[in-house]
């Protein structure tokens, strides 16, 4: 591809995009082309309709080559939370001799515990800490002399039903695909090295799927996913005050947490009807929504227990939350954390509905740059 560029297709639980780009002086991008569609989704780990992902997936990769004039020879594809298996593991590989560590040593490492799962496809493995024979903890181990090398690795896996639905639809193109997991370019991408030097907590809150992670230097140690977001709680809007379901997603993005009780009524127009929404019944439908979802999140902190996490900050990412003030004080509130919100620190994208596929661009460069013509199914972290 010209210039370096990398083609990533981002596929969220509402839409996908494409994006173009390449990487530009102070680590910020050049983007050349993209396009959004919306599309129906997933749950339980199937789509809900793959003609229909396939359709929104050929117009906007035609959309976005008639832009840059080219057929695109490999597209990177984040493969999102609800199709992805995170596998920890702690691996050990000696040496006959003391010798400097390469990416050799590092492959020798990651490769040892590399196991096939059922159902599953291996895309890739990082490392979380590596630690060498005389016990130096460090990030990266190339260039140090040891006589072993140890680690607590991260095995990424994608479910077969994604990787074959996606092969499917590029079936008959010429297009190479390689599986990016998205939750952790995104952790990666927004959260700096030295805060996952030691445990950070990662929420990418999506429109129908929410994913927390367990983040651990260049790895994750935990990651689940749940089927809760925004569109959910438009569903209770819309039960609640007879909407329809597109108003009442638009409702619930001009929702305001901060009004107080005795707020007067608002009138909401919708499709040139006009509706009487009572402030407090709003208010409390949309906190009685984001409760379910600290519900869930609430599980996945119990499990991570014992990480020393109480004083550690939630970082949140991800459209879900997009237009809802005091959404993000109201879960900091019941789940008893500090929310922080992060997003691309770039002009026009600085959104935290395009944290994932600026993560995406970002790791895809990066894998486009080291590996050149020799594409490794898996890639050291």
């Amino acid at each position: 591809m010209a210039n370096k560029s990398v083609a990533v297709l981002d596929i969220r639980s509402s839409e996908i995009a494409i994006f173009v780009g390449e990487r530009g002086v102070n680590n910020t991008f050049v983007f050349r082309a993209s396009k959004t569609e919306p599309y129906g989704g997933y749950q339980d780990g199937a789509f809900y309709d793959t003609d229909e992902l396939s359709r929104v997936i050929h117009g906007a990769l035609d959309a976005v080559e008639q832009i840059c004039g080219e057929k695109f020879r490999t597209l990177y594809v984040g493969v999102p939370g609800e199709f992805t298996l995170v596998v920890p593991k702690e691996q050990v590989v000696g040496f006959p001799k003391r010798l400097k560590i390469t990416q050799r040593e590092k492959d020798t490492l990651f490769d040892s515990g590399r196991r096939e799962l059922k159902g599953y496809r291996a895309i890739r493995v990082t490392s979380m800490i590596y630690t060498t024979a005389d016990n130096r903890r460090v990030a990266d181990p190339t260039g140090l002399w040891s006589t072993g090398l140890s680690g607590v690795l991260s095995y990424f896996y994608c479910t077969e039903y994604f990787a074959s639905t996606l092969e499917r639809i590029f079936a008959e193109s010429k297009t190479e695909l390689r599986f990016l997991p998205t939750q952790l370019a995104a952790a990666c991408y927004l959260i700096p090295p030295e805060t996952r030097d030691e445990y950070a907590l990662f929420l990418d809150v999506g429109f129908l799927s929410t994913t927390a992670c367990l983040v651990l230097g260049g790895g994750i140690l935990s990651q689940k996913t749940y089927w809760v977001g925004q569109g959910q709680i438009a569903v209770r809007l819309m039960q609640k005050f007879g909407l329809p379901y597109e108003g009442a997603v638009q409702l619930l993005t001009r929702s305001n947490l901060y009004l107080k009780r005795e707020a007067k009524n608002r009138e909401f127009v919708y499709g040139g009807v006009s509706y009487e929404i009572p402030a407090d019944a709003l208010i409390e439908e949309v906190k009685a929504g984001l409760d379910e979802l600290c519900e869930q999140v609430s599980d996945f902190l119990e499990d991570c227990s014992g990480k020393e996490l109480d004083s550690k900050p939630l970082y949140v990412t991800g459209e879900g939350l997009d237009g809802i003030r005091g959404a993000l004080e109201h879960i900091s509130r019941r789940l008893g954390y500090v929310c922080e919100q992060l997003a691309p620190d770039l002009p026009y994208y600085n959104k935290p509905s395009m944290s994932s596929r600026i993560a995406l661009i970002d790791m895809a460069y990066e894998d486009n740059r080291t590996s050149g013509k020799l594409f490794r199914l898996f890639f050291g972290g």
